[in-house]
């Protein structure tokens, strides 16, 4: 029932609504009472107070409970239209109805009460898991760098001497490699709380898509050593779109291919258009992703299971975040020959440059 939200209505409102339906249910049983008689109307209001439990807090149903014994006896138990009841028989059913009515209300909200903190005791443990596998996977992804940086300096220093011109330059490829792989994850860190803080707003501009993807390629340069990646320009018309987002989505598509894809594996990135959309496909020729971990590729912090270690799990967040920031749609699937493809399509604008038939 936290579907209705009914709980998080002012106090007023919970008094006026429970209010409202035992009044509306007994003006539609006082025109069937001859039909169904007063007894069955006595279950019908118990039942309306029951509802009252499920949605609205304790007073509210306590009011309700009292206001349809009130009204059963005045208007339903003979003689109506007024307070003296005549048999011993209704006088019973009166007031083990009004008994029943509070304590059902009372262990109503009680059970509701019960669910709700296992409900929160449930939410809680889960956002411990989430927040120790961060820190689990940030502690690794941002030590290492770190490490890697720190001990390479206090070598160089240390050894100012010794080292050759070949391990000075090997430190300080090691340092360079280091710091970009810190800064990719701080990027990663800083995007994915603009996500969801809800600050990233789209600022399109004119651009060349083939630049952005070399631009891409080229920020994952240090890492495509033992891959191949295949991408052949095309024709395409200018495009207005966000030139940031649609980077960091290419960059992050090209890395998410290069660390889990085996060696020598290739990797192509195609650009294509129609009228209103265009489109970025990125894949690769590996093992491609397992069909029962595809619809969980895009959560926060996930990695799927037997991959190599690395990554904090949140660049194919950013992608699916940065994607439907500009309205686009992101789509994953495996390929028949093997391997997996994301398909990013984003509306934007063409230049008119350029004969946009569909491609």
């Amino acid at each position: 029932m936290d579907l209705l939200k009914t709980r998080k209505l002012n106090t007023i409102k919970q008094y006026l609504i429970s209010i409202l339906l035992i009044v509306f249910t007994a003006i539609l049983c006082f025109f069937s009472v001859d039909i169904i008689g007063y007894r069955a109307v006595a279950l019908i209001l118990l039942f309306m107070v029951s509802v009252n439990a499920i949605l609205f807090d304790i007073f509210p149903v306590m009011l309700s409970a009292m206001l349809s014994a009130i009204i059963l006896n005045f208007f339903f138990i003979p003689p109506t239209f007024t307070w003296q009841i005549e048999t011993t028989e209704d006088v019973l059913m009166f007031l083990m109805y009004f008994v029943i009515a509070c304590i059902n209300a009372v262990l109503t909200y009680q059970i509701r009460k019960f669910e709700q903190k296992e409900i929160e005791q449930e939410e809680k443990e889960k956002s411990i898991k989430l927040y120790n596998t961060i820190l689990n996977s940030l502690s690794h992804e941002l030590r290492t760098p770190i490490s890697t940086i720190i001990g390479a300096i206090d070598t160089i220093k240390e050894n100012q001497t010794k080292l050759s011109d070949k391990n000075r330059k090997e430190l300080y490829s090691e340092i360079e490699i280091a710091s970009f792989r810190l800064n990719r994850q701080v990027k990663n860190l800083l995007s994915i709380s603009r996500l969801e803080a809800g600050f990233i707003q789209p600022k399109v501009d004119w651009c060349d898509l083939n630049e952005l993807v070399f631009s891409a390629i080229n920020d994952n340069e240090k890492e495509t050593q033992n891959h191949q990646i295949v991408f052949i320009p095309k024709n395409m018309p200018c495009v207005k779109i966000d030139n940031g987002l649609t980077e960091q989505i290419l960059f992050n598509l090209i890395h998410n291919a290069l660390q889990h894809t085996p060696t020598n594996s290739i990797i192509t990135i195609k650009l294509t258009h129609n009228l209103t959309h265009c489109f970025i496909e990125v894949s690769d020729n590996g093992k491609g992703l397992p069909t029962n971990e595809i619809k969980y590729v895009f959560d926060k912090f996930y990695r799927l299971n037997q991959t190599v270690p690395g990554g904090t799990g949140l660049g194919l967040s950013i992608v699916k975040g940065f994607t439907e920031a500009m309205k686009g749609k992101v789509i994953v699937d495996n390929l028949k020959i093997g391997g997996a493809r994301f398909l990013i399509k984003i509306p934007c604008e063409f230049s008119k440059n350029t004969n946009l038939g569909n491609e």
